[in-house]
């Protein structure tokens, strides 16, 4: 799309901005009609002037952020000088401040280059210079630009200007001059700019989906301009508009003074790297769209991005306005009926929680730092319910709470649990295809990538299994959760195998954090057992299994357990299912993978003892629980399974009370430093639990098998 950028002088200050329905400004500067319609504004600007050239929205933006700088150079250069403005003088800054605006409209439309040039030549003169430039000024400089101003009198400063060129202008504008906005207009303008305050804030949307969003809500009816409604927002400062890709600050001057700004995406946080350029139908230039963000549509230079502004822009703590007059911690805990190790962790988190909530009501920044708590929990151990009470806590305020996890799945079936635990909050669960996509909630459960659509809207942010795929290494992800949190908010994040830099954290005292090194059922974790095997590829070939792996997998099925086999390689999924089915005697053996389109179904068969032996790959190491469960890791030395995925794996097992002695085997030709280090880690959390006094009376002994 395209839009204007204008420059306005308000109570003897100027500034430039940027809009995309210009009749709005013009309304809300000069008019005031809009403090009659709703006192929505209370200061009208002493003059204005428009660049009537309509511009691709990302030059737009682009020339406004120059001018500003430009003009804080100069007005601090002159500063130095202590020059007085007489009326002349106050007449040239004006003709200057129009100049200026010209010559940055040049460099937007370059792209940004050579103004590292032109910054060391003190001023920009796209017009030519001398006498020259003063004969160009009153034939276009005039025919350029729109004046705007307020109807007073006609000694008018302004009407000093060059009469020929001045008043020609000025009758030109006003044949031109678009209808009169009309104080019903205005009303159902404001009022709905209102209501996109409200249901913007805490997003960040492209145009689609914030007209979506306010269609939803019944917002503003065909006649009222949707980019007015928008516009008048972001006058008041509730919503922030420019491109969706944004030129910042950043590239090196070449040998001739040149400068080309990089850009990013106001999204997902990506640079230049990941722009790419094609021809734009929308604003006729090659226009640059991010790569990396496709998926969740297209964000491109001209392409506007609507970004809801946090109430504590404007004075207001939204969600933290109630004091802080809790229960007791012990009273408050109690209701949950968490373990001793659940409670101690629960507790920790939930004073950091309310600790960093009190230190934000007392702060008088506007740019309160989120700060990261780590739950780092044993597979099994119950974070869900340790994270009710900081959920809770942030309610009581008014806050508002996001569980964020990277997978849809684990999405899908922590609904029912959080809407059971939170009977009287509204929540809202989102997912690509969810239907809840633009309703807004006290809690909201969302995949990680739904976090793009957000910016600073939740006092409370848990990001659960942290170290997971897609999360674990997409920066994309970690801006998005990082943009999500709203200004003093706290952070929690979950894992059972933090990455190892967030450990190191930890262990030094940089990160605070809580441990819980012991499942619900206070019984220790099952440390595997390591059988020297042949590679899956070699068992394949000789369709046999070893004989100490083939009676430890039928002991398995001997005691009624299921069998989880875990393999390195799709392609080795089915093969292996139809050797187990053939040596194990047994035809409910089943494989699954990432590429298999009936997974789903296989493992609702699976949770349903329909299947008693599924083969898969590391896609089912997390967010599968089934009651009486053995755990066999073949190929466990191979290199697609490091610490982290050996440790989640053998965590299938012994998750419940009935059966909390599941067995678990390490498969391998040899030991290599993953398998050592999960060994080590499993043994480590059990000698943990021991020593801090978790583990029940029987489970103390440290049998585990």
């Amino acid at each position: 799309m395209k839009a204007h950028v204008y420059v306005v002088e308000v109570r003897g200050c100027w500034q430039a901005a940027v809009t995309i329905n210009p009749e709005i400004d013009k309304q809300f500067w000069m008019d005031g009609r809009f403090g009659k319609a709703g006192r929505l504004n209370e200061k009208t600007a002493d003059s204005g002037w428009l660049l009537k050239e309509p511009l691709p929205l990302g030059d737009a933006c682009l020339a406004a952020a120059l001018w500003e700088d430009r003009h804080k150079r100069s007005k601090e250069r002159k500063a130095a000088l202590d020059m007085k403005a007489s009326g002349r003088r106050k007449r040239a800054e004006h003709e200057e401040w129009i100049e200026l605006l010209l010559a940055c409209v040049e460099i937007a439309k370059r792209g940004g280059e050579n103004e590292g040039k032109a910054a060391g030549s003190g001023r920009w003169w796209p017009l030519g210079g001398g006498g020259k430039r003063e004969k160009a000024r009153e034939g276009s400089l005039f025919g350029l630009v729109e004046q705007w101003k307020v109807e007073r009198d006609s000694a008018s400063e302004w009407r000093k200007l060059d009469a020929a060129a001045h008043v020609g202008a000025v009758r030109k504008q006003r044949g031109e001059r678009e209808r009169a906005i009309s104080e019903a207009e205005l009303g159902e303008i404001g009022a709905g700019a209102q209501l996109a305050a409200g249901l913007m804030q805490g997003r960040a949307l492209l145009r689609s989906e914030a007209l979506a969003l306010l269609a939803g809500a019944g917002g503003p009816g065909a006649a009222v301009s949707w980019s007015g409604v928008l516009q008048l927002a972001a006058l008041l400062g509730r919503v922030r508009l420019s491109g969706s890709i944004a030129a910042g600050d950043g590239g090196r001057l070449d040998a001739m003074g040149r400068r080309r700004r990089e850009r990013s995406c106001l999204r997902c946080g990506s640079g230049e790297a990941l722009m790419h350029r094609t021809a734009c139908a929308a604003c006729g230039r090659l226009c640059a769209y991010c790569t990396a963000c496709i998926g969740m549509g297209r964000s491109r230079e001209c392409e506007l991005l609507v970004i809801g502004q946090h109430p504590a822009l404007h004075g207001v703590q939204a969600g933290r306005g109630r004091p802080l007059k809790p229960l007791p911690l012990e009273r408050r805990l109690a209701k949950w009926s968490l373990s001793p190790a659940q409670s101690a962790a629960a507790a920790k988190a939930l004073r950091f929680v309310e600790e960093e909530e009190n230190e934000a009501l007392r702060s008088t920044s506007k740019s309160v730092e989120t700060r990261d708590f780590l739950l780092w929990a044993v597979t099994g151990a119950g974070k869900t319910e340790m994270i009710f009470p900081l959920v809770e806590s942030v309610l009581l305020r008014g806050g508002k709470a996001l569980i964020a996890t990277p997978r849809r799945d684990v999405v899908i079936e922590l609904d029912p649990r959080i809407r059971k635990a939170f009977p009287a909050a509204s929540v809202v669960t989102l997912y690509g295809g969810s239907e809840q996509r633009w309703e807004a909630g006290d809690i909201t459960l969302a995949t990680t990538h739904q976090l793009l659509r957000f910016y600073q809207g939740f006092d409370l942010v848990v990001v659960d299994e942290l170290d997971a795929f897609p999360y674990a290494g997409d920066p994309i992800l970690h801006y998005a959760a990082d943009k999500s949190c709203a200004p003093g908010a706290a952070r929690l994040l979950l894992s059972a195998t933090p990455p190892a830099e967030l450990q190191r954290a930890a262990k030094r005292g940089k990160l605070p954090h809580a441990r819980v090194p012991v499942r619900y059922h206070r019984h220790p974790l099952p440390v595997p057992r390591l059988y020297q095997t042949p590679a899956v590829k070699q068992m394949l070939q000789q369709r046999k299994l070893p004989s100490k792996l083939l009676a430890a997998m039928k002991a398995s099925i001997e005691r009624n357990a299921q069998l989880f086999v875990f393999v390195q390689q799709i392609a080795q999924t089915e093969p292996m299912a139809a050797l187990l089915r053939a040596v194990l005697n047994h035809p409910s053996v089943a494989a699954t993978s990432s590429q298999d389109d009936g997974r789903s179904e296989k493992v609702q068969r699976f949770r349903a003892r329909e299947i008693r032996v599924l083969v898969t790959t590391t896609i089912l190491e997390r967010g599968v629980t089934i009651p009486r469960s053995d755990v066999y890791i073949l190929d466990a030395d191979g290199r697609l399974f490091d610490e982290a995925s050996l440790v989640q794996m053998a965590g299938r097992a012994g998750r419940s009370a009935e059966d909390p002695f599941g067995r678990v085997y390490f498969c391998s030709r040899e030991r290599n430093r993953s398998l050592v280090s999960a060994v080590r880690h499993i043994q480590s959390m059990n000698r943990m639990a021991r020593k801090e006094g978790y583990l029940l009376p029987a489970s103390r002994g440290g049998s585990s098998k």
